[in-house]
């Protein structure tokens, strides 16, 4: 007889690992497998002359949950990190998020009623009514000093199309603050976890069988083939499936639209300080990555030297990596086909950013995580 788990969990990213460290803590079994070769999904990172490299895109992690924040922190102490991105376009450089900063920079105005002022007249002027795409959303709510230099190139980068042909539900508000703060997140709790996220996710599958390199499609194959040859095989009760929901169905319907992102890691051991703030983003389309990241300031300069990752997003193409959900009207309606389908799948519970075919914060992927793995215990 092979072994047998109450669960199979299929990706060791934070929801996967969320779920079966809280269903190990009371007493079930998961076999966890992952087709990387390291846990902790997009979240990883590895460790290069002291600095904690995040490498697939920053990760701050920020909520107003006391339940979440209490959670994370049996886990791991985070540091007091305030995340406060920068933009360059062309030769200027601003504040982020829009706040008085930004506004003084643009304008060369101290109170908050100068900036409202000019906004106010720049949404007046454009006389947009109803908004038909991104642009005109954009446009009509920030004006068009702050959308043609901080807005426009950085979403046509990310989304890989001229804003007025992207739909204007993208962007359901812009977050104008009239303070001088730059903190870019409104949430009670924030800061990055001061041994790196890879650690955390460690110890949230510590009671769990890991196999990494392990692909769901090829482990079942193999334990079919195995079970015909009367090998011991794994069993389990129920499946938790993380990865693509288009994928799990063979993409029998078609498939679900992503974005991708390509890394650009540069290792400077000369170098002590590159950028001077973590995040930086490059709002010029002309330029072709839409940030860089310095991993350091993270930990507010730790490190030997600095470690810088540049980020392209991309067009995504079957094989790539998915990392942003395409939700408009097409996808999302197609996103429900497949819905329909899991619904009738025995035994099999679909979960996280890409089963369920949506973007989640990472406090949001942990509190749906629990949600679901206590649900699971009460049947």
């Amino acid at each position: 007889m092979g072994k047998h788990f109450d669960y199979l969990v299929v990706g060791a990213g934070l929801f996967g690992s969320a779920f079966s460290h809280k269903m190990t803590e009371s007493g079930r079994t998961c076999l966890v497998i992952d087709q990387r070769d390291h846990v902790a999904g997009n979240i990883y990172t590895s460790l290069k002359r002291h600095i904690h490299v995040h490498e697939y895109g920053a990760h701050i992690f920020h909520t107003s949950n006391r339940r979440i924040w209490d959670y994370m922190n049996q886990f791991t102490e985070f540091n007091h990190f305030v995340n406060s991105p920068m933009a360059i376009y062309k030769d200027e450089i601003y504040n982020l998020p829009f706040n008085m900063n930004t506004f003084s920079k643009l304008w060369g105005i101290k109170t908050p009623g100068e900036a409202k002022e000019i906004i106010r007249k720049q949404i007046e002027g454009l006389s947009i009514g109803e908004p038909r795409n991104l642009e005109e959303q954009a446009l009509s709510l920030a004006g068009r000093d702050v959308y043609e230099k901080l807005i426009k190139g950085y979403t046509e980068k990310q989304w890989g199309r001229e804003c007025r042909d992207l739909p204007a539900f993208i962007i359901k508000r812009v977050p104008l603050r009239f303070t001088y703060d730059n903190n870019y997140f409104s949430d009670r709790f924030q800061g990055i976890p001061v041994g790196g996220y890879t650690a955390i996710v460690e110890k949230m599958l510590k009671q769990c069988e890991v196999r990494l390199n392990t692909r769901y499609q090829e482990f079942v194959k193999r334990q079919e083939e195995a079970s015909l040859k009367g090998e011991d095989v794994v069993t389990y009760d129920k499946v938790l499936y993380t990865g693509m929901i288009d994928e799990y169905f063979d993409y029998c319907l078609g498939n679900l639209e992503y974005r991708s992102l390509k890394f650009e890691k540069e290792d400077m051991p000369e170098v002590d300080n590159y950028q001077g703030n973590a995040v930086i983003n490059y709002t010029e389309k002309e330029v072709p990555y839409t940030r860089v990241i310095e991993h350091k300031h993270f930990h507010f300069g730790q490190g030997e030297g600095t470690v810088i990752t540049r980020e392209y997003p991309s067009a995504w193409t079957p094989g790539a990596e998915p990392y942003y959900p395409v939700n408009d009207e097409r996808n999302n309606a197609l996103f429900l086909r497949y819905q329909e389908l899991a619904q009738k799948e025995e035994n099999v519970i679909f979960g996280g950013r890409l089963g369920q075919y949506r973007y989640y914060d990472m406090d949001k992927v942990i509190e749906a995580a629990l949600d679901l793995a206590e649900k699971e215990l009460e049947k």
